[in-house]
């Protein structure tokens, strides 16, 4: 696997946004973070997360792809591990700010979706950094709304109509479409059209009965074939979909469900992460919500919601029918 070529950079260049959700959150953040590059189209736009979703972000969502610094001798990454002792250190009583005052100090713009409302945090950031480059931001901000929304709002950048639709969009790149091929082709499902189901989330309440998913992919038709993504959360799942013969990937790479997802005819999911990052990546799909606000959190795209306040009244046959009307099906 061959990395494009890092650019050369200025440290005077440079912009960090420190945000802590978890992946659904990140891809809400998504036009955010277009916005930011767009504002600051002269600097690279970086960013401070959960280590696997900064690392999955690089040249996927407008973070970029770095090489090494002028003062520097070793390479620089555009994605920081947000448990990094630096930042531990900005929540002490009494901090000592050497080691954080020499990371965060050459960012000429720091914006910081995290701890927001925390007095010594943001005292110590401040200090921490250059002089005046530091801004806070609510996280899952308040306001009403789809939080995509209300994240651009946060940093200045809903010009845009209310009616507007919302882009959430993920960059796939040519290694994940190749690692999504291979997975298919071990599964012995590279020539056949593959609906993505994501029967996982966040929260145990968000998930709609593991069994009605296997109901529903055995009512799929011979093509598109349903394939079942465990990460591994849902792991206890497995012998559910195993004991009814449907195929499944367990603990794949974010760059590859990305690959799977452009490759799908569509997905079924939860309110959860996967799902916002299948309708991210493109495919089409079915969203089932209970007691979360699809108005609030929907994933972005082409993206039918099926909403039940008891999941486990919610039938098979509704969702298979959704599914139907938004992609193709005999």
């Amino acid at each position: 696997m061959v990395s494009p070529t890092p650019k050369r950079v200025a440290q005077t260049e440079r912009v960090l946004v420190i945000f802590p959700g978890a992946l659904g959150d990140l891809i809400c953040l998504g036009p955010a973070l277009c916005a930011l590059a767009r504002r600051h189209h002269d600097a690279t736009l970086e960013l401070m997360a959960r280590e696997e979703l900064a690392r999955f972000a690089v040249d996927r969502l407008g973070i970029a792809r770095i090489g090494i610094a002028r003062g520097h001798s070793r390479a620089l990454s555009g994605a920081h591990s947000i448990d990094r002792r630096e930042v531990a250190a900005l929540f002490a009583e009494e901090p000592d700010l050497t080691e954080a005052a020499r990371f965060f100090r050459p960012f000429t713009r720091i914006y910081s979706f995290f701890a927001s409302d925390d007095a010594r945090f943001r005292r110590a950031l401040e200090a921490a950094a250059a002089p005046g480059v530091v801004s806070f931001h609510a996280f899952r901000p308040a306001a009403p709304g789809h939080v995509a929304a209300d994240y651009l709002d946060e940093i200045g950048e809903r010009g845009e109509p209310p009616d507007v639709p919302l882009d959430a969009h993920v960059e796939v790149h040519a290694d994940d479409i190749a690692e999504a091929t291979q997975a298919l082709a071990r599964l012995g499902l590279g020539d056949m059209r593959v609906v993505l189901f994501f029967p996982g989330s966040g929260g145990p309440y968000k998930n709609w009965p593991a069994e009605n998913f296997a109901a529903l992919a055995d009512a799929l038709p011979q093509s598109p074939r349903a394939l079942v993504v465990l990460g591994p959360a849902e792991n206890t799942l497995e012998p559910l979909f195993i004991a009814r013969g449907i195929a499944r990937l367990r603990d794949q790479p974010l760059g590859t469900i990305a690959g799977l997802a452009r490759l799908a005819a569509g997905f079924v999911g939860n309110d959860s992460g996967v799902s916002h990052l299948a309708a991210a990546a493109g495919a089409p799909g079915v969203a089932i919500f209970g007691p979360t606000d699809p108005d609030r959190w929907r994933p972005l795209g082409r993206v039918r919601v099926v909403r039940a306040l008891k999941l486990a009244d919610l039938a098979p046959a509704e969702v298979a029918s959704a599914l139907r009307e938004i992609i193709e099906m005999p």
